[in-house]
């Protein structure tokens, strides 16, 4: 670009920054984009029909892969076909990083009307099993995607891999090296040096030929041999310099082809084979593999293919959510050393634990859609997930009644053994679905215990002695006296309830709070599990040990709640916002009709937004804080505005954590990382703008 496109680049950027300080100062931001959110939230269903589980009804939006897709349609790269995969490796169970993956690659055929492929990448036999192989294909089949007759397994190529093996041999571009692991590494120096050839790498074709049969064969132990491209070793890219094609591995059973081989390909090798085999068009991957690109172009240039052009790799930001680990053999530790229940315990960030918990697949989706598609990787934050899901399921799913820390209330007035029925809707007003069930209302109820307060803190709006309050979907009550036990605790209330307030507000009396409640004779005893993060430090992946930071607070199980019996027939799985307290999933492994399980899928506060639009105020009040009283005789030093800035790191594990990244992964320096993540406004913008520019100096 010449100086004047620089100085052109240049000059928007300051309009922009300029534009944003102004929004900024004016308290427009970021609730500009919550607003935007929120707006998309309460259109969702203004139909008044359940958006099905497809991406059909909205297009994607536009990214660099889209304008990718629409270029090679344009100039008929592809003969207008898409093809698309998914690749996993069925070593463990696909986590919400894999949902952005599946829905980019099957999202993109489906609205290209091209297909998507399911392939499993089963060249490890040490640790894959068909476990894995069932839990991944229900997980795709539950986020609403179908790969219909195409499912494939590299396994399934074996022999035609190892014939391009051999005719990689055949023309020199491969030999096979005795090297062992650690000598191999060495040989192949460093960023600042050239590599060295393997003493084995001048072998003949012949002796290559001979040697790379009996591997097949079974005639030599794992690490004696290895097949290697013949490339260049002084390649700037490491990955270039004479990588790994095959291995031996001997003593393990393949889930699929058993004994029958005892050497694997790579998966550098494996890969990009693969793709050709199958006519794909897009192979899309994250940005881990981006040096892997030139061994991917590499061999499909240098072996013989049916398929002109060949498969073109393309890389997109992985997903990284704070305070959740992403990689497999993590997640495999968190499992065999009973961290957590299983691969599907609700904490867990895979799609089973998710299901489990309550998510919906359209809120994963829907969050997938939100993060976008991006060529630099950033971590999003958790409540940001927790905003998709809440937002999800506020449109969805009915309200009911539960108690969770039962408190006894006896209506003095009302009748014994009487019951009346009372009609309770399941949705607010302002949410387009109806229906209703019928809540028992009698002498003796449940209410939260902290719904009473003997002596109210100012502001308290709900019961307290001599106050009224109303219970939802009933009456007014009044409280007229408190019983207590022998070590004066509270043990039950006594009420009296005004029969002409049902559904209406007393004449002449202002009544401010309204709570939830239990009748004590017909409800439900449920056991409610509260979840909350497995990790108590934002980036457990940045620590030398991740296990460090397990969240001692991750579950409460509560066996002493209450809930009313309209839920109790309802399947396994079933979802529920329990009125002031949050949403709830019944548990889909350990619930029954005998015994009820609750999970809590998410609180009912959205602390995303709220903690966004707090900011300000926050940013203020510690400024505020620093200021000396006029009172004071002494008058203390003010902060600096870099010790504010590590004072607010201090007390925010998650801007503390983007502190070291920016300088260890991203190359910032450290007064420039101090900046960036010195206020929350300046650190979610700069996380915004890697989302959509790859060069994170600029």
């Amino acid at each position: 670009m010449g100086s004047m496109g620089r100085a052109r680049g240049f000059f928007v950027l300051v309009l922009v920054v300029f534009w944003l300080l102004l929004l900024r100062k004016s308290g427009k931001f970021p609730q500009l984009f919550l607003r935007k959110m929120k707006k998309k939230g309460q259109n969702k269903m203004s139909d008044n029909k359940k958006r099905e589980v497809t991406s059909s009804d909205e297009a994607p939006r536009s990214n660099f892969i889209r304008a990718m897709i629409d270029e090679d349609l344009k100039t008929g790269k592809y003969d207008g076909r898409v093809v698309t995969r998914f690749p996993p490796e069925p070593n463990g169970y696909l986590h919400i990083g894999h949902t952005k993956a599946i829905a980019l690659s099957f999202g993109l055929a489906e609205h290209y009307g091209g297909v998507c492929h399911l392939r499993f990448d089963d060249t490890n036999p040490a640790s894959e099993d068909v476990e894995y192989v069932e839990s991944i294909k229900h997980d795709i089949k539950w986020l609403g995607f179908d790969w219909h007759d195409k499912l494939f397994y590299t396994s399934d190529y074996f022999e035609r891999l190892y014939d391009f093996a051999v005719e990689l041999i055949e023309k020199d571009l491969a030999y096979v090296d005795s090297l062992n692991e650690e000598e191999i590494r060495e040989y192949r120096g460093s960023v600042k040096e050239h590599g060295r050839p393997s003493p084995y790498r001048g072998r003949t074709i012949e002796e290559n030929l001979t040697l790379f049969k009996a591997m097949k064969d079974g005639e030599y132990e794992d690490g004696e041999h290895v097949l290697r491209a013949k490339i260049d070793l002084a390649s700037p890219n490491m990955k270039m310099r004479d990588p790994l094609l095959y291995r031996i591995r001997k003593g393990h059973s393949h889930y699929r082809r058993g004994t029958e081989w005892c050497i694997y390909p790579m998966y550098d090798f494996a890969h990009c084979l693969s793709d050709a085999i199958e006519g794909i068009t897009h192979s899309l991957c994250t940005l881990e593999f981006e040096n892997n690109r030139e061994i991917y172009d590499w061999l499909l240039a240098n072996v013989e293919l049916a398929i002109t052009p060949p498969p073109e790799q393309t890389e997109f930001a992985r997903l990284s959510i704070s305070y959740f680990v992403m990689s497999k053999r993590k997640l495999l530790q968190l499992v065999t050393e009973k961290h957590v229940m299983g691969w599907d315990d609700p904490r867990m960030p895979t799609v089973a634990g998710m299901r489990r918990r309550g998510y919906t697949p359209e809120s994963l989706r829907d969050f997938a859609e939100l993060v976008g598609v991006a060529k630099a990787n950033s971590v999003v934050e958790y409540e940001m997930l927790e905003y998709s899901v809440r937002n999800d399921l506020n449109f969805r799913v009915p309200r009911v009644m539960c108690v969770l820390d039962p408190l006894k209330v006896v209506i003095e007035n009302f009748p014994e053994g009487e019951v009346e029925d009372l009609d309770a809707s399941y949705y607010p007003h302002d949410i387009p679905k109806e229906g209703s069930r019928s809540v028992p209302f009698s002498r003796e109820i449940y209410i939260e215990r902290d719904d009473f307060m003997e002596e109210p803190s100012k502001g308290f709006r709900r019961l307290v002695p001599g106050g009224e309050v109303r219970l939802r979907h009933a009456y007014v009550v009044k409280c007229t006296d408190v019983i207590k036990n022998d070590v004066d605790e509270i043990v039950e209330l006594r009420c009296t309830y005004d029969p002409e307030t049902k559904g209406k507000a007393p004449e002449g009396r202002k009544v401010k709070g309204a709570i939830h409640w239990v009748s004590a004779e017909h409800g439900v005893p449920v056991e409610v599990r509260v979840y909350d993060r497995l990790f108590s430090h934002a980036a457990p992946d940045s620590t030398d040990n991740f296990l460090e930071h397990l969240n001692p607070d991750s579950l409460h199980i509560n066996k002493s709640a209450v809930l009313e019996p309209s839920v109790i027939n309802d399947p396994a799985g079933s979802r529920y916002q329990f009125e002031r307290l949050g949403y709830y999933c019944s548990d889909i492994v350990d619930s029954s009709p005998e015994h009820l399980v609750f999970n809590r899928t998410v609180a009912l506060r959205d602390s995303w937004s709220k903690k966004q639009e707090a900011k300000p105020k926050e940013a203020k009040a510690e400024v505020a804080s620093s200021s000396p009283s006029k009172k004071s005789k002494e008058r203390p030093q003010k902060k600096s505005r870099a010790e504010i800035r590590e004072k607010l790191r201090s007390d925010n594990p998650e801007l503390m954590a983007r502190f070291e990244r920016y300088q260890k992964e991203l190359g910032l320096t450290r007064e420039e990382a101090d900046v960036l993540t010195g206020d929350r406004e300046v650190a979610a913008f700069f996380e915004a703008a890697l989302a959509t520019h790859d060069a994170p100096r600029s």
